[in-house]
This record gives structure tokens, C-alpha cells and sequence, in this order.
């Protein structure tokens, strides 16, 4: 028998959170929904024995996007307005908002995976370098590493890359 106590209400809480997360990750909303969708199967199985689920499942989605990566072949969904609306609301001149989004998801579109996913980690969920170390299995140094590699490959395609970008945070 699987036991939903607790599981029930955390998907009415996080779930918009978690497809919001996976739909940068994966520039794909119905991919997106697909992640997290077999991620929550996956951990409501095991829910009793989960420590945090807030992390573990958010673990569970970024590694459920690299494997899917690794074994699919890659296929370039454009994104388009109604996904960049997804992701949060738009500013006072939408038509700006718009460009800019959609230039920065085709540019995160190019980066390699776990380049991409730090960026996320950081910038997206506010991980610090230890939290996205943890996360993808690797060390601080290499979590720096990939985000610095990302930021000069955004910062080539992009030369009017959004401020928050062009700090380091999450030291």
C-alpha cells in the first residue's frame, strides 16, 4: 500500500513551483510535464522514507532532465510567448520582457547540460555553490567552473545580459 500522508499536500503546494522549475530546465513544457510528472510517481513510492522532500524531489527532477538528455535525442522545441508567461509575470513593457526572455532561453538552450542546470540552480532557485555541488554530485570548484564557462558563453551571445547574471552570487 502506498502511503500518501503529507504527499497529497506537498504536490497542491510545490507543484506549479516544480513544473516551473523543469520547464527552464528542460525548455519543453510538455517534457516538463513529463519529468515531474514520473519524478512524483517515482518519490510517492517511497514517501514515507524521504527525509526532505522539498530537495530530494527537486533532486529527483534535475536528474531525471540529465539522464533524459543523455538517452534522448535532442529535440529543439522553440520556445515560444505562452511558456515564457509561464514563467513568471511579465515586466512594464512586455514586448521587451519577451525579447529578452526568449533570447535568454535560446541562449541557456545552447549550453551544455550540467552547465545549464547550475546556471538554473543558481539563478532560478537561489542555490548557493555547496547546495548546487551537493545537487549535481560534484565539487564547489566545479560548480564554479561550469558557471563560469556558462555566464562567458551567455555573456558572448548576449552582450546585454541582465545584471543579476554578471554577479557572483551564491558564494
Amino acid at each position: 500500500m502506498i502511503v500518501t500522508t503529507g504527499f497529497d499536500e506537498f504536490v497542491a503546494e510545490r507543484l506549479d513551483g516544480l513544473l516551473r522549475y523543469a520547464t527552464v530546465l528542460a525548455d519543453d513544457p510538455h517534457l516538463a510535464q513529463d519529468i515531474v510528472q514520473d519524478v512524483l510517481l517515482r518519490a510517492q513510492q517511497r514517501w514515507a522514507k524521504i527525509d526532505s522532500p522539498p530537495t530530494y524531489v527537486r533532486r529527483m527532477i534535475t536528474n531525471e532532465y540529465l539522464s533524459w538528455r543523455r538517452r534522448a535525442a535532442r529535440r529543439v522545441v522553440p520556445s515560444n510567448h505562452s511558456v515564457l508567461d509561464s514563467l513568471g509575470p511579465p515586466t512594464a513593457d512586455p514586448s521587451t520582457a519577451y525579447d529578452e526572455r526568449d533570447e535568454m532561453l535560446a541562449l541557456l538552450a545552447t549550453l551544455p547540460r550540467k552547465q545549464r542546470a547550475a546556471v538554473v540552480l543558481r539563478y532560478y532557485e537561489n542555490y548557493t555553490d555547496a547546495e548546487i555541488a551537493d545537487f549535481l554530485r560534484c565539487g564547489v570548484s566545479t560548480v564554479r567552473s561550469q558557471i563560469s564557462r556558462a555566464l562567458a558563453t551567455l555573456r558572448a551571445g548576449m552582450p546585454s545580459l541582465p545584471s543579476a547574471l554578471t554577479t557572483g552570487a551564491g558564494e
